[in-house]
């Protein structure tokens, strides 16, 4: 017997109420899971702009910007 099935003889037993509180954790597990997938996907389609990282440091000096020599 798999898990699955185990899952449901043991949850055929509960009274209503506590089946529906494991109906809601398996709701939860999953919510839990897509969450942990799009953190995953967000994180990956960051990974394309890891090469510009040495490019810009977080700094910026809006004098420094504007004293160019083209724009005086």
């Amino acid at each position: 017997m798999n898990t699955t099935e185990l899952i449901y003889q043991e949850s055929k037993e509960l009274p209503e109420f506590e089946a529906r509180e494991v109906l809601d954790f398996v709701a939860f597990l999953k919510a839990k899971r897509q969450r942990k997938l799009a953190a995953e996907q967000e994180t990956a389609d960051m990974s394309e702009f890891d090469q510009f990282g040495s490019v810009f440091d977080g700094n910026f000096d809006r004098d420094a910007c504007y004293d160019r020599p083209h724009l005086r």
